[in-house]
């Protein structure tokens, strides 16, 4: 598979198949993932990957717990703006259309909502932290190792979903994986298989055009 074809491939999956991932293919994947590029070779991410009754108990656990009230960071920036209010509410209303659920339906789009602390049903959930120290260099360079862990696992026939909506229960979740006090956990990412038969998995978002935020200077014609 070129890479081209797992760019284009990958999509954020929120349906999932209970099969069992191979844990010596997970550990393969989280691996290779840390070839990503970090600024000064850091390599700032820790990452637990979590199934079976581990990860029956730590959902149980989030359950329980709540929402935690005081996150460590704002998963949007407040009052966010334009072009950007659009595309998430485009984004929010494309995801709901797909499975059927109106505006009008509060409830059922809680219950949605809430799927994402299942990691809608992946049998693999992989938390990413980072020390409270680090900057938003740092932060960048974690992306860079999810979205590499992203693309291998589309290599390797799976599907994945990254949620920073993980942050909303950062200490339930450090509890369980009995994180030191200096790791922040950054987000969650669902690992699995896809659930070809769900409605909610047809979903493809849109992207910009290279005219609204890109620009080439000084290339010939």
């Amino acid at each position: 598979m070129h890479v081209s074809e797992a760019v284009e491939a990958r999509r954020s999956i929120r349906a999932f198949r209970p099969d069992p991932v191979p844990a010596a293919v997970v550990r393969t994947l989280l691996e290779q993932a840390a070839r990503a590029p970090s600024g000064g070779n850091l390599q700032p991410w820790r990452v637990h990957a979590v199934a079976g009754a581990a990860l029956a108990d730590l959902l149980a656990r989030v359950r329980q717990a709540g929402f935690d009230p005081s996150p460590a960071y704002d998963i949007y920036p407040a009052d966010l703006w334009e072009p950007y209010r659009t595309r998430r509410f485009e984004t929010g209303e494309a995801l709901y259309d797909a499975i059927a659920i109106p505006r009008t339906d509060k409830a059922g789009r809680m219950r949605q909502l809430a799927r994402n602390a299942e990691f809608f049903g992946a049998p693999v959930g992989i938390f990413v932290s980072v020390d409270r120290r680090m900057g938003p260099p740092q932060w960048s360079d974690l992306g860079m190792y999810i979205q590499t862990l992203m693309l291998l696992a589309v290599e390797h026939g799976l599907a994945t979903c990254p949620q920073e909506f993980w942050a909303l229960y950062a200490r339930t979740v450090a509890t369980v994986l009995d994180l030191p006090d200096d790791q922040m956990l950054f987000c969650g990412v669902a690992l699995g298989y896809r659930d070809d038969d769900a409605p909610i998995n047809t979903l493809r978002t849109t992207r910009a055009p290279f005219a609204d935020w890109g620009r080439m200077i000084g290339f010939p014609d």
